[in-house]
């Protein structure tokens, strides 16, 4: 298992990091022993400092269609990751550290992958209560399709492998104490996938 994570599939959030928009998918690889499915979010015991990015996962069948979708955190060590990237170097320890896959409950999906960023779910990220993170997944510039076309081109994906299609603008520090909401919702509010946690 593995999860496959797609980099700067949203306009905004490329910009905010001072980074170009790609024309291609692309891609980072989370090993599955980075995921978490409840608990805290370790920040005072991670050695550097970790960054909420909210994301819709797709969880792929037998098919390599999406058999259930959730919320998720790709937690990232920001200073460690723009080092990395300065130095020319991978940034493996910047998104691979423990814990850093958060996913929410699995929502059965039957639908294909077009459907997903049609207009009809949307991610939001609260911390301590204020909205920090806020998009429709039909915002995508490069949509969970056009991944999924350039993965199975290349990559050994595989049935229960997990898609983390990438994150809106409003990437931002977690701390210690801070309480963290993150929710996949329909657009009539019927929330699908929610983590509710904090930070220790």
């Amino acid at each position: 298992m593995a999860l496959w994570c797609s980099i700067r599939t949203f306009a905004k959030h490329a910009k905010e990091l001072g980074n170009e928009q790609p024309t291609e998918p692309v891609f980072f690889v989370k090993p599955n022993n980075c995921i978490q499915r409840s608990g805290p979010i370790q920040v005072s015991a991670h050695p550097g400092s970790v960054h909420h990015e909210i994301e819709c996962v797709i969880k792929l069948g037998n098919d390599l269609q999406p058999e259930a979708i959730a919320v998720g955190l790709d937690l990232t060590d920001r200073e460690t990751q723009s080092q990395l990237r300065t130095d020319q170097l991978p940034w493996s320890k910047g998104k691979c550290f423990k814990g850093s896959g958060v996913i929410g409950g699995l929502h059965p999906f039957t639908g294909d992958f077009d459907e997903i960023c049609n207009g009809q779910f949307s991610l939001k990220l609260l911390v301590n209560g204020e909205l920090r993170q806020s998009a429709n997944l039909s915002s995508m510039s490069i949509s969970p399709s056009q991944q999924m076309i350039s993965l199975q081109s290349w990559a050994p994906v595989m049935a229960g492998d997990f898609l983390f299609t990438g994150t809106p603008s409003g990437v931002a520090q977690l701390f210690a104490g801070d309480k963290v909401e993150a929710i996949l919702e329909m657009i009539d509010g019927t929330i699908i996938s929610q983590i509710i946690t904090v930070c220790e």
